[in-house]
């Protein structure tokens, strides 16, 4: 907002910003935005983790320092806006897999296969932001293009329309990605069908009549529906989480496979080793009085 004041006064969705209608000044702005810059980042590193806090203070960077200062510039800024939604969710997996690292290094929380997951996550979120701000911003065009804003739908709205199916249709790796890595039951992939083929069907007819028609109001609001739609059923389908239920629910103790491994790791060392125990020995040790 400290970038923008000038411009956002000329856009109806942005014109009633603080900054804009003078509520606080920008001295006040700006120190407000460092304070809260500072305190956050620190209490991720301190309260979660540094490659948590990395992420978080990155994502700044990007926002403030490559995101606004394009959207004048080239209408890549929508990529760099992208990445910086993809971002969080990331963060959120690597806030989780530091309870049980070993090191707790970058490398260990966001690198290596078992890390496949939080970066599917992170795809999810990127991808999802083409066809619901394509389809957001085709109505306000007009308004984008007199603020000086270089974005698809009024610089190429054929390529607008592209974008958005292109992005539409990367939903299905990413949820059957998501299955193979572990995170959802294979239920997921099917679960998640009717979702994404109903964000694809608005976004195909976005591109078809390039917004026109009511065509960009369909792809917005598939789009509102399709992200909490997604995201629900995946924590409904997350691996394992039913046999837990149905555990808890019988008063059976839940072991992870870690712990499930080492005892039968010990069940079969002890087989092993009671082959080499004479059998004078067996009887008198079951012989001895519990201590």
């Amino acid at each position: 907002m400290l970038y923008e004041p000038k411009w956002d006064a000329m856009m109806s969705r942005t014109r009633n910003r603080p900054l804009v209608r003078g509520l606080i000044s920008t001295r006040g702005a700006a120190v407000f935005a460092i304070l809260a810059g500072l305190a956050g980042t620190a209490a991720l590193y301190y309260g979660v983790n540094p490659t948590v806090s990395f992420l978080g203070a990155l994502n700044i960077v990007l926002y403030a320092g490559a995101y606004t200062p394009l959207k004048r510039v080239s209408v890549v800024n929508t990529w760099i806006g992208a990445i910086v939604g993809g971002i969080p969710p990331l963060m959120g997996w690597a806030a989780a897999a530091g309870q049980s690292a070993t090191h707790g290094d970058w490398k260990e929380l966001l690198l290596g296969e078992q890390n496949f997951g939080g970066w599917l996550l992170a795809g999810l979120l990127f991808a999802w932001q083409f066809p619901h701000f394509m389809s957001l911003s085709w109505p306000i065009r007009e308004e984008y293009k007199n603020a000086g804003y270089k974005m698809l739908c009024w610089v190429n709205p054929a390529r607008n329309g592209r974008v958005a199916l292109r992005y539409s249709l990367l939903f299905f790796p990413i949820c059957i990605g998501l299955c193979y890595a572990g995170i959802t039951e294979w239920s997921f992939a099917v679960a998640s069908a009717p979702v994404n083929i109903w964000l694809v069907k608005e976004a195909v007819r976005f591109w078809k009549l390039e917004g026109h028609k009511g065509s960009a109001r369909g792809l917005f609001w598939a789009s509102v529906w399709h992200l909490p739609v997604v995201m629900i059923l995946a924590m409904v389908e997350k691996k394992g989480m039913w046999q837990r239920v149905w555990k808890a629910a019988i008063g059976q103790p839940d072991l992870d496979e870690d712990e499930e491994d080492w005892l039968e790791e010990d069940e079969e060392e002890a087989v092993l080793s009671s082959k080499h125990v004479k059998p004078e020995t067996r009887a008198a040790a079951i012989a001895l009085p519990p201590r």
